[in-house]
This record gives C-alpha cells, structure tokens and sequence, in this order.
C-alpha cells in the first residue's frame, strides 16, 4: 500500500488555512465596512445640512468631501480582494443600482415634462418596473438554476449511502 504524497497533502493543507485566513479577513473587513458605512450616514447627512445653510465654493461641496473619503476607505478596506484572483462575473450595466434609477427617474421626468397626473406617472413608473423585471427575469432563472445545481452537489456529498441502502440497514 502506498503512503499518501506529502507534496498533495501539504496543498490541500495550504489551502484550506488560505481559505480559513480569507474568511477571517473578510470578516473583518465587512465589520470595518459596516462601521464605516453607519458612521457616514449621520456624517453625510450632517454635511448635506451644513451645504445647505452655509454656501461653499460650489453647491454640496462639504457632502462630495464626505463621499470622496467615503469612497478613499472603500478602496482602502476592499473587502472582495479574496476573490481578486478568482475570475469575477461581469456586472451587467444595465442592472446596476445607479442604471436602475437613472432609468426610473428618466421615466418619471418624461412624465412631468408631459404634464402627467399623478395616476399617470405611477403607471409609467410601473411599466418601467415591470420592464426591468422581464429584462432581468433570465439572470433570475440562471441565478436559481446555480443554487440549485449546488445544492444538489452538496445533498449528494453529505449523503455517504445511496437513498436504497437507508432502507437496508
């Protein structure tokens, strides 16, 4: 019988502490995001109220201070870096938060320029939310297939005996 080989016993050692270490860090890296993100939104709206009192060199000037350092420790934490060496999905553009309200508001400025009613622009606005939707229904269906091809794997992994041999025993 031969003995297991050091070298792949090693790897596999080396990489389940890389992974122990990944989730450590992300960890953290999600508490100091998450301390970050509480502690901005008094600052930011603080400095929205201060833009509007007091004028600055432009309007809001104090409040973009405040996203800017707010994006500087975004960078600075990077909190997804574990994955940097895995291949990343793409994000579609169309479906990011910012497209997504940029395509509402889009909507419902076109509405007031016609002179809408009210009803009138809740039906435009729900249009475009029902369009989203249909746009993004195939992602969806991708997204639940996934889920469900890994749990199956998972099922199939934590289930040592065929469901046959249950009922044997």
């Amino acid at each position: 019988m031969s003995s297991p080989n050091p070298l792949v016993a090693d790897s596999r050692s080396n990489e389940r502490w890389k992974f122990f270490r990944d989730v450590l860090v992300f960890e953290l890296k999600m508490l100091l995001d998450n301390i970050r993100d509480f502690a901005l939104m008094p600052v930011s709206l603080v400095a929205a109220l201060i833009d509007l009192i007091f004028k600055g060199r432009r309007q809001g000037s104090l409040f973009y201070q405040v996203l800017r350092w707010g994006a500087h420790s975004e960078e600075v934490i990077n909190v997804y870096s574990a994955i940097q060496a895995h291949e990343r999905s793409e994000v579609n553009p169309n479906y990011t938060v910012d497209a997504v309200i940029a395509r509402l508001e889009g909507v419902l400025v076109r509405e007031c320029e016609k002179g809408g009613t009210a009803a009138s622009i809740k039906a435009a606005m729900d249009r475009a939310i029902d369009q989203i939707q249909i746009e993004a229904s195939g992602s969806h269906e991708r997204a639940r297939d996934a889920v469900v091809r890994v749990a199956e794997k998972f099922r199939t992994k934590l289930d040592p005996l065929p469901p046959d041999r249950d009922s044997e025993s």
